[in-house]
């Protein structure tokens, strides 16, 4: 194998490892416990996947991936070196894109509950169901009810 076959493997798995330590959670997935409570606080909160809701995450990384597979096809000698490359950071950049579109990056609203333990439980959903601080709720299976 050659060493500019081995520099493109190494800078192609180089992109892919560190695009794959990007957070691709979106929004924490409630693990509220259930109970009774009141509403302390309900903030709007900007809603998405990947870091700080802009998109990174898998597709990022798939189409890095994709595009430095499809770049190595092309050209030969340093040329192709630069194909790869520019594939990868393309595909990265198409994936990317399409992620932002399908993750649904918008606002959401954060409620922070204080239960009748003591303990406090925040949950995020998508509409504010007309609930307002210093309701009284119960959670139950992540859901959030008033009493």
């Amino acid at each position: 194998m050659s060493s500019i076959t081995k520099l493109k493997i190494l800078l192609v798995l180089s992109i892919t490892f560190a695009l794959s330590a990007c957070d691709t959670t979106g929004t924490r997935s409630d693990t509220a416990r259930s109970g009774n409570g009141v509403i302390q606080s309900i903030e709007l909160v900007q809603q998405g996947g990947g870091i700080a809701g802009s998109g990174y995450g898998l597709g990022t990384v798939a189409g890095g991936v994709v595009g430095g597979i499809l770049g190595n096809q092309v050209g030969g000698g340093t040329g192709k070196t630069v194909a790869t490359v520019g594939g990868a950071a393309a595909g990265a950049y198409v994936g990317h894109q399409l992620e932002k579109g399908k993750t649904g990056t918008g606002n959401a609203y954060k409620f922070t509950i204080y239960m009748n333990d003591g303990s406090y439980q925040t949950l995020t959903r998508s509409t504010s169901g007309n609930f307002k601080v210093g309701d009284k709720v119960r959670i139950e299976n992540g859901a959030l009810y008033r009493q």
